[in-house]
């Protein structure tokens, strides 16, 4: 546990110390304030059912920050010690490669949550603003970022396995970001055919992200989801861990 965790502070290190980390993290601001601001302007268009968290984290700001940040974050994990030769004397040192694999990703995941955590304050705000019950719904919260996370968590994992199949940081980022707006198009697949059946639609909302958040966000925790992320999760992670070996 302890190599672990030491691995774990180099990993925040690097990221902390880098300027990509805080370009990232203005943008991923950026990007949820325009989202907050265009559910804003949704609710005030008139009578709706809708409550702020669902207006928030269904609009296309959001998705479009939420998607893209993965292979910034994970694009440097394994590419950049291949790449520098850092990763020679990393495994000469007495560590297993199962500590090297988690606890870069667990350091993924850590500076993830930073990003996301400054936006659950968006929503303190708004409450302090409005000053209604209808504006406290922890349900909704709860259901919301446990979705986010473990939507991350599973982007975060595929972004690990395409840093480890290359030594260019590019071409990592560029592996990820197709696999992953790859799977989240085969979700929205079923929102534009027109002759599909009732099966197959549910199959393809099964995979769809924008569905699982449409549901938590409401507070409608669903336990098929999870399962789906922290299987996938796992699968990414075990993947990553055999072609780190390997190499």
């Amino acid at each position: 546990m302890r190599k672990f965790l030491i691995l774990f502070g180099r990993e925040i290190k690097s990221y902390f110390y880098s300027p990509v980390a805080y370009v990232v993290l203005c943008f991923f601001l950026l990007m949820m304030g325009l989202a907050l601001y265009m559910g804003l302007l949704f609710l005030t268009a008139g009578p709706t059912e809708v409550t702020v968290v669902e207006a928030f984290f269904n609009t296309v700001p959001f998705w479009f920050g939420f998607v893209l940040i993965f292979p910034l974050i994970t694009m440097r994990l394994f590419a950049e010690e291949f790449k520098l030769g850092t990763v020679e004397p990393l495994m000469t040192a007495p560590v297993s490669d199962a500590q090297v694999v988690l606890s870069k990703f667990f350091g993924a995941v850590f500076f993830y949550v930073i990003l996301c955590l400054p936006t659950s304050g968006f929503f303190y705000v708004f409450h302090l603003l409005v000053k209604s019950p209808i504006s406290n719904a922890p349900g909704a919260y709860f259901g919301a970022y446990l979705m986010l996370f473990l939507m991350g968590t599973f982007y975060l994992s595929i972004g690990c396995l395409a840093s480890v199949l290359t030594r260019d940081q590019i071409i990592a980022a560029v592996i990820s970001f197709v696999v992953i707006v790859t799977l989240f198009l085969v979700g929205v697949i079923g929102f534009y055919l027109p002759h599909v059946t009732p099966a197959l639609r549910e199959f393809f909302n099964y995979f769809s992200s924008i569905e699982h958040m449409a549901d938590f966000s409401k507070g409608m925790i669903d336990s098929r989801p999870i399962a789906y992320y922290l299987s996938m999760t796992t699968l990414m992670l075990v993947l990553t861990y055999q072609v780190f070996q390997s190499r």
